[in-house]
């Protein structure tokens, strides 16, 4: 129906708009009492029980090192004549991998080794261990024209060739030992009492895929203080198993284990009850039926607990929010109890879901 406002009068205008106010009023208040109906079926809260596994672990990151690196550089200066490794071989301690021209070295120890011969014909005692100790210096000369490999392990870079001059401490290459992988972690002081040698370590490379598993080597019984003003200790940990995709100086993140992974099945500490000392759940069957089970539990988190006993895990619980059965202090609002079992930790299962769920 259309009311053309222009052709009513003064009186008639006035009582057309009080009518519409009060249609108005009355949608509102229609609709109020709507979402209030549907308030009040969905305000139970419910829990559902959950698995999930304890990890009692202290968080580290680093890089790791080889377990052992050598510098190859040249003692003295010289021609490089002869270079009998490269990059990525395997070799052993006391292999030679770059020869210097030595010619003059060897000359000279020659040199003295045929006037200790001439001593000895002539008898002459103290010059010849005089001689001696002056030829113990020359073979060192000659070792020092040469560089070897002071422990077994992989050529990581080598970069020369023959013909080159080299200065004294030229760096040419590194070699290094990947037989083991070492790291320096920094553990923080609250978190060093838990620390035991052998401790496992679990490590996560980015460019590995799987997990490496390790263990805690040592720690120091004094700390420092890092730039950030914490006080750490740092702990060195290995990896004797090492991938091959693994090497030296890659990133890690990884956990300390201070204790074995536990299973747990928890709850919010919200959906059990109590009576004469006695803890219970109420468990909410598809069909809507509520079964009230025994239930041993201890606590986990501030709002978690431990089912020991009582529950396997996936159950849909019924919120506790009455003072009488779970012990705590509630707030009455308007006749309604209001506990602490709010709508954050809880659901309310979707419509039909529960197969016809009981109003509680």
């Amino acid at each position: 129906m259309k009311i053309n406002i222009k052709k009513l009068s003064s009186r008639q205008k006035i009582t057309a708009v009080v009518i519409l106010s009060l249609i108005l009023v009355a949608a509102i208040i229609g609709g109020a009492r709507k979402i209030v109906a549907s308030s009040k079926k969905s305000d139970q809260v419910f829990y559902k029980v959950k698995k999930e596994t304890y990890e009692n672990v202290i968080e580290i990151a680093g890089t790791v090192s080889a377990a052992k690196s050598q510098t190859l550089k040249s003692l003295n200066d010289g021609t490089v004549v002869g270079v009998y490794k490269k990059e990525g071989d395997h070799v052993k301690e006391g292999d030679l991998i770059v020869q210097l021209d030595d010619t003059e070295q060897l000359y000279n120890l020659a040199n003295l080794d045929y006037e200790i011969s001439v001593a000895r014909q002539n008898q002459t005692s103290g010059k010849i261990k005089l001689m001696e100790t002056q030829r113990k210096s020359l073979l060192r000369k000659v070792s020092d024209r040469k560089i070897v490999a002071t422990f077994t392990g992989i050529i990581a870079s080598l970069d020369v060739d023959p013909g080159d001059y080299l200065e004294a401490k030229d760096s040419i290459g590194t070699l290094v030992d990947t037989s083991y992988l070492t790291a320096d972690v920094e553990i923080a002081e609250t978190d060093v009492s838990k620390l035991k040698a052998g401790q496992k370590v679990v490590f996560k490379f980015p460019a590995w895929p799987e997990p490496v598993e390790g263990y805690l080597v040592s720690f120091p019984s004094i700390g420092e203080v890092t730039s950030r003003g914490a006080t750490v200790v740092n702990a060195k940990v290995r990896i004797d198993n090492v991938p091959s995709g693994i090497l030296p100086n890659f990133s890690f993140t990884g956990k300390i284990y201070i204790t074995e992974p536990e299973d747990k099945i928890v709850v919010e500490r919200y959906a059990i009850g109590h009576e004469q000392g006695q803890a219970f759940a109420e468990i909410v069957e598809k069909n809507g039926k509520v079964t009230k089970v025994k239930v041993e539990v201890e606590p986990y988190t501030i709002d978690y607990v431990n089912i020991i006993s009582g529950l396997s895990g996936g159950e849909v619980l019924k919120a506790q929010s009455s003072a009488g059965k779970s012990g705590r202090m509630k707030t009455s609002t308007k006749g309604k109890t209001s506990g602490n079992g709010g709508q954050g930790g809880g659901f309310a299962p979707p419509p039909g879901s529960m197969g016809g769920m009981p109003r509680m």
